[in-house]
């Protein structure tokens, strides 16, 4: 049999050097951007805070469910007291909730509030209480809180409603995933507020991320992971709030420094987005889970507050409505706590 003439294959082969020249351009393509995004956030991390870049008295820690199921005791209660006194801890968020898929919230999901906030005043006074109120948020026709419906909305305003008149002295919102540019959120906010605020209470929300590069909620969605919110979106949902609280953890990023950097970008985005009435709050890791999406030994609390810290100092150096949120006080380690005091400072 006559053996088939091989040069016609080779000629649809590409040559050696053109393969390795387009391997080399893909790996410039991807790994570049991926190099000059990490210079810049460890850029981002370099410097010295300014002195006066320390803590308004303005922050905040998120706290479990168990202080108001009965499970935490006046015992738990003075340990709190212990590591906020004199720091510039406002407010606590407890967890009151979770909503149900509906809006509603049982009454049980609560029940023991009055002698948490008997107990906060009595030990605590000028620290707020507030009901940390939160569901997943529904996409298409999976389960969660549909927030296209005006029904559940309205039922989310009842339930914040039915809270303070239970004696918390805020809502604090955190209702999550909520893709970008999301009307039906900005409706629900925009019914919300009045009605807190008639009711003697603020609104707090927590917030996702914001775009680190632009587009990048836009490329974030196509993945079906909607991470982070436009700078533009992010500033529409602090001008209809009275706090706002960014989740500036879960990054993924494998070590402090650019963590540190993220952090100090994230602060710089959303001062610049926050109107000067509302208050800014940025996310401080106090847990130490290692996931795809938290790398204990790089988010470090220590790492974040410098961030925030740099952050401040570069973009608004004076502004008094800023702060820290603590996220979750059950996870929390004594060194969390000593960082959060000793880097932060003590209340004026």
């Amino acid at each position: 049999m006559k053996r088939p003439d091989l040069r016609a294959f080779r000629v649809r082969l590409p040559r050696r050097r053109t393969v390795r020249r387009a391997v080399l351009v893909a790996v410039l393509i991807v790994v570049v951007p991926v190099l000059a995004a990490a210079g810049a956030l460890r850029a981002s991390y370099a410097g010295v805070p300014a002195d006066d870049a320390v803590t308004r008295g303005r922050d905040a820690v998120w706290l479990g469910h168990a202080w108001v199921d009965g499970r935490r005791t006046e015992k738990d209660l003075a340990a709190l007291k212990r590591r906020i006194g004199g720091t510039g801890v406002r407010d606590l968020y407890v967890h009151a909730g979770p909503l149900e898929h509906d809006g509603t919230l049982p009454a049980s999901a609560y029940r023991g509030a009055r002698r948490l906030l008997d107990a906060v005043h009595r030990e605590l006074p000028g620290v707020r209480v507030q009901a940390w109120l939160g569901d997943v948020v529904a996409h298409d026709r999976g389960g969660g809180l549909h927030l296209d419906s005006a029904r559940v909305r309205d039922a989310v305003v009842a339930s914040s409603v039915q809270v303070l008149r239970a004696g918390f002295e805020g809502v604090h919102l955190d209702v999550e995933p909520v893709r970008d540019g999301n009307r039906d959120f900005l409706t629900l906010l925009g019914a919300l507020r009045p009605a807190v605020r008639s009711a003697g209470g603020v609104l707090s929300v927590a917030a996702q991320q914001i775009d680190p590069l632009p587009s990048m909620h836009s490329a974030s969605r196509a993945f079906g992971s909607p991470k982070w919110w436009s700078q533009a979106y992010f500033a529409k949902v602090a001008r209809r709030t009275d706090q706002i609280a960014v989740m500036s953890y879960d990054t993924a990023l494998p070590w402090e420094s650019l963590y540190g950097g993220y952090v100090a970008q994230q602060t710089r985005l959303a001062l610049e987005a926050t109107p000067s009435g509302t208050d800014l709050l940025m996310g401080l890791p106090f847990f130490h889970t290692d996931d795809m999406g938290h790398h204990g030994s790089a988010e470090t609390a220590a790492a974040a507050l410098r961030g925030a810290r740099l952050g401040l100092t570069r973009e608004d150096r004076h502004r008094e409505r800023f702060g820290l949120a603590l996220y979750v006080d059950f996870a929390a380690t004594e060194d969390d706590w000593r960082v959060y005091r000793n880097g932060w400072g003590a209340r004026g």
